[in-house]
């Protein structure tokens, strides 16, 4: 679903999870976003991250965020993984 483009920063609009089955170090994952977008992630619980809007979004400026997320394991050498997801947002009647 399209996310409203008067949502107010700080709204969680998508939780992502991320495993490893491999064990200690190797097993332990952080996400990171891709880029400069108006989002952030954080931390949930163990393995699980919520997207959250970190600042005002504008429909008439961007009508969608293809957002990238890189999975990255604590292992040495670190192993990565990424995954892309499309972030629609719909129009507010702002006038």
């Amino acid at each position: 679903n399209p996310v409203p483009e008067d949502s107010v920063p700080t709204t969680v609009v998508a939780v992502i999870s991320a495993r490893d089955r491999d064990s200690g170090e190797n097993g332990e994952v952080s996400c990171n976003i891709d880029g400069d977008l108006p989002f952030r992630l954080e931390p949930s619980s163990e393995n699980t991250y919520k997207l959250i809007i970190a600042s005002a979004l504008d429909r008439e400026a961007v009508s969608a965020y293809n957002i990238t997320i890189t999975a990255t394991d604590r292992g040495s050498p670190a192993l990565w993984s990424r995954a892309a997801l499309v972030l629609e947002v719909s129009d507010v009647n702002d006038n």
